[in-house]
């Protein structure tokens, strides 16, 4: 991107103000270029009609339209596409869209690759190459939503792909703003889930700034088993971890989810749901598992239908919500990281 003329979807609505009041423009006319990129869907300043030519054509001389489109689409068998995106300096990411019965679940990323190093992760196995912007986080969201029809919307979203938001925590922020605004792309604050590792301080940070749901990526019910899944856990414990989500701000009712991958022979033995059970009794909490999606690079191997079941029953029989969620597109590596890890392996799309 030009540093000399930005993305206009990196702009507030209030900063996008500021800058047509100092061309001489009402306040209104922020109004209607936000209603344009994001209700209409426009790709340049030319297409904004109502907008006086002089001031499209200013606009365009100080201000770029970014526009996300996918350089390849996967489709799975059962309906999961998974999308993968081309960037502006090469780099590229991917989203996946998640059928549901009537609307899509868009997973989405927040970095290129990733420097959590998780032993089960596909994306940290490159490390990090780059945070994303607000205009490319956004990106995503409305590519996604070309591709779908009207009437099944994409309603739902999850920053689960590839990245840690947390650690892009400024950009997040700001493409959420953008995202949940009504005058922006209008999702509902209670159907967008930041997913994280666990990282206290900003965990707290972005409940503090911003309407959304969290999911902490748990994996393991004690250090040394997590140490040795998760890295992050050497800097930040189980018990520095819990202690922010004990301070989070959460309304009344709300519960912390966590996030459980299920490896076979690893973490899913019914003493170590018996443990999880134990960590979590003094927060308000919500369990989601999930059967490790396995990759060719991978070291863990999926456990079967009856462990999780065992193990599901385990956590139900303490009185912990609990939920198994299901695993969408297998057949084309819906695991994020691993589409964009072909096509550089390869060189092709």
């Amino acid at each position: 991107m030009d540093p000399a003329r930005p993305d206009v979807k990196e702009l507030s609505l209030e900063e996008l103000t500021g800058r047509l009041a100092r061309l001489g423009q009402p306040a209104f006319r922020a109004a209607q270029v936000y209603n344009w990129l994001f209700h209409k869907d426009a790709a340049s300043f030319e297409e904004m009609t109502n907008l006086p030519k002089e001031l499209r054509r200013a606009l365009d001389r100080e201000l770029t339209v970014g526009r996300l489109e996918p350089a390849a689409v996967q489709v799975s068998e059962d309906s999961t596409r998974k999308l993968l995106f081309g960037l502006s300096d090469g780099e590229r990411i991917e989203s996946v869209l998640i059928p549901e019965r009537d609307h899509w679940t868009l997973c989405l990323s927040s970095q290129v690759g990733c420097a959590m190093g998780c032993a089960f992760c596909n994306t940290g196995a490159g490390g990090l190459r780059r945070n994303l912007s607000p205009a490319e986080i956004i990106g995503q969201v409305q590519a996604a939503r070309r591709l779908v029809p009207d009437d099944r919307p994409v309603s739902n979203l999850v920053f689960m792909g590839m990245g840690e938001p947390l650690a892009n925590l400024a950009n997040l922020v700001a493409a959420l703003q953008v995202i949940t605004d009504p005058r922006g792309l209008g999702l509902a604050w209670r159907k967008v889930t930041v997913s994280t590792v666990g990282l206290p301080g900003p965990m707290v940070e972005l409940l503090s700034r911003v309407k959304v749901r969290l999911a902490v990526s748990l994996n393991a019910p004690n250090d040394a088993l997590r140490d040795r899944l998760m890295p992050v856990n050497r800097r930040h414990p189980l018990a520095e971890v819990l202690a922010a989500c004990r301070k989070l701000p959460l309304r009344p009712g709300e519960r912390v989810t966590f996030e459980y991958v299920l490896l076979a022979g690893v973490n899913d033995s019914p003493d170590q749901a018996l443990e999880l059970v134990r960590l979590l009794s003094h927060v308000p909490a919500k369990v989601n598992l999930i059967a490790f999606n396995e990759h060719p690079a991978a070291a863990f191997k999926r456990p079967g239908q009856e462990a999780v079941a065992a193990f599901q029953e385990k956590l139900l029989s303490k009185n912990l919500a609990v939920f198994v969620r299901r695993s969408m597109g297998r057949d084309i590596l819906a695991a994020c990281g691993q589409l964009r890890a072909r096509v550089e392996k390869d060189g092709k799309v």
